[in-house]
């Protein structure tokens, strides 16, 4: 387990949470063009990665997108270079019925440590799952895909932090 004085870790998804899916998110468009030939990644929201920092959190890519974030997520929303939970080959798993094939892997890289997941796909079965077997505080905060991380997802995620961040 790791130290109660490190900053609780904020597990963040691409698809759905900084990239919207919907046809107009009502976000202002990177002004990079994109070079890798993802349409996707002009949805991007150059204003997320300062966000995200300020809130504290020791950020983690949870996100099937692997290095590819840091090579070009990161540097569009401007962030740094951030630790990648690695997959296993098979994204199926043992777990009930339901359970998103992520939501294990998570509480295993936490280790007990506060935790806050950013993803699109978070369902009941997940918040049951990991308040059963994860000994920390966390919070599984469902981002609707079609907007995106949102002030009511940060005000959200500030709210929680402050409950459960040591002063």
């Amino acid at each position: 387990m790791t130290s109660a004085t490190e900053p609780p870790l904020l597990f963040l998804d691409v698809d759905g949470p900084l990239i919207p899916f919907g046809s107009s998110s009502g976000r202002p468009r990177a002004a990079v063009t994109d070079a890798s030939g993802n349409p996707l990644l002009t949805r991007l929201d150059p204003g997320l990665g300062p966000r995200l920092t300020a809130l504290g959190c020791h950020l983690v890519w949870a996100t099937t997108w692997g290095e590819e974030a840091n090579e070009v997520v990161s540097p569009r929303i401007g962030l740094p270079r951030l630790p990648i939970v690695e997959w296993p080959a098979s994204h199926t798993d043992e777990g009930p019925r339901g359970l998103h094939w992520k939501t294990r892997h998570l509480v295993e890289w936490a280790d007990g440590r506060p935790f806050i997941w950013v993803d699109d796909e978070i369902s009941a079965i997940d918040r049951l799952w990991v308040d059963a077997t994860h000994p920390g505080p966390s919070l599984l905060r469902r981002v609707h895909q079609a907007k995106g991380l949102t002030d009511a997802d940060f005000t959200a995620l500030a709210d929680w932090l402050r409950l459960v961040t040591p002063r």
